[in-house]
């Protein structure tokens, strides 16, 4: 199959950031529906700070390939190799890792799967909505000069996903959620039916499992090493970008949306193709999913789209104060509003952080400006109704960004005003 693959990268954090830990309510396991329960209380306003610089260390951890041994592939699917060490400056502070980050075979090969499937079916390979740096669009693969039992394997494989997954949302749908998080946990196990080890049963499916371990060895011979050497690639690229302004940001957001960042790790599966969006994340348990070969998750932007996504696990508080806000004024609550906030929120403060934090990075821009353009605005997300919610954030929100309002002024502006 291939090496697995993770990297656990630990940040320090003050403990009173910790301390108020929210447990997530878990699923059942099975259910239907996907869990993005978001319910809090408006707290004190966001002011920027700095935060106690942490040393750490940056393991990285190749773990073996099961091959076909009982005593390796008995064990329970790896979620992450062992803590890293921190090296911390002050005695108040706490370990924290933040992002335990894979490229794992089953969970490639499944979004792998679904993009050549919706490629069948005529679909986009990207969202149709203006986000236009990840065209044009990709092609379905070629398998000219394949054996032909490869060809027939891949394509039957194609041709099952297309019947009924292709035109499935990864996120919203909860069968969907339910793959990627059990692909994920069988990152280590050569089968999915418990052949080799009780422990790699994944319990999806039958005609699913047929489907991934016909279409296997297909994708392991000719797409998986490409694709895996990406997504590492990917990992190594902004790992040090989490090291240089990770605390800082995650504090920051923490603060914002009046959570605490979670103290648990937060897994984040990188993948050669991530959906239409190029990212998506669930909730219970978080779980990002990362494209690395989506042009707008490289450079700086991969670090602002990595943390947009952790923050939907904030995001509580806002939605709660928006629904409030809105129903108080008999309004109807703005689609997509929310989703909004969280892309001008990230943006604004990696803006801040880039251009006058402690980091100086260097990042592509096509206008050759030397300031930071944030990834919604960059992308071009700012467009029909988005145009209109970034008129009001820069009016409402961004005061309290900067900390001269509050957070229930802000958002009963905002309500007012849309």
């Amino acid at each position: 199959m291939g090496a697995a693959f993770c990297m656990n990268i630990v940040q320090g954090r003050r403990t009173k950031l910790i301390n108020l830990r929210v447990d997530p309510t878990p699923k059942s396991g099975m259910e239907d529906g996907f869990g993005d329960t978001m319910a809090g209380s408006a707290m004190a306003p966001f002011r920027r700070r700095n935060v106690l610089r942490i040393v750490v260390t940056l393991p990285l951890s190749l773990l073996a390939a099961v091959g076909g041994a009982a005593s390796s592939a008995e064990r329970a699917p790896v979620y992450g190799a062992k803590q890293a060490t921190t090296t911390q400056t002050s005695g108040t502070e706490s370990p924290l890792p933040v992002f335990e980050m894979h490229s794992g075979f089953w969970v490639n090969l499944h979004h792998f799967l679904y993009l050549q499937a919706r490629l069948l079916k005529g679909n986009s390979s990207s969202t149709e909505t203006g986000r236009g740096a990840a065209q044009p669009d990709e092609l379905p693969v070629s398998l000219i000069d394949f054996p032909e039992a490869d060809i027939r394997a891949w394509q039957d494989a194609v041709a099952f996903y297309s019947k009924d997954l292709a035109g499935r949302d990864l996120l919203l749908n909860g069968d969907m959620e339910i793959i990627n998080n059990q692909l994920s946990a069988m990152e280590t196990c050569p089968d999915l039916e418990g052949k080799t080890a009780r422990l790699c049963k994944s319990g999806l499916r039958q005609d699913l499992v047929e489907a991934l371990e016909r279409a296997a060895p297909v994708y392991r011979a000719h797409w998986w090493a490409q694709q895996d050497q990406a997504n590492r690639e990917w990992i190594t690229q902004v790992a040090p970008m989490i090291q240089k302004m990770g605390v800082e940001l995650s504090g920051q957001l923490a603060e914002v949306y009046q959570r605490p960042w979670p103290s648990e790790r937060l897994r984040v599966d990188v993948v050669w193709y991530g959906g239409p969006f190029g990212a998506y994340t669930s909730l219970d348990p978080i779980h990002v999913t990362i494209s690395s070969h989506d042009p707008r998750n490289h450079g700086v932007y991969g670090f602002e789209v990595l943390f947009h996504e952790s923050s939907h696990a904030l995001a509580g508080a806002v939605t709660a104060a928006i629904a409030r806000e809105f129903r108080a004024r008999d309004k109807p609550i703005p689609r997509d509003f929310w989703h909004a906030l969280l892309f001008y929120t990230t943006g604004e403060i990696v803006r801040r952080d880039v251009e006058y934090g402690s980091m100086t990075l260097v990042y592509e821009q096509n206008s050759g400006s030397s300031s930071y353009l944030p990834y919604a605005a960059r992308f071009g997300l700012y467009s029909g109704s988005w145009d209109h919610f970034r008129g009001l954030l820069d009016l409402y929100w961004l005061p309290y960004l900067d900390g001269r309002v509050s957070f229930d002024t802000a958002m009963a502006r905002l309500a007012a005003d849309m």
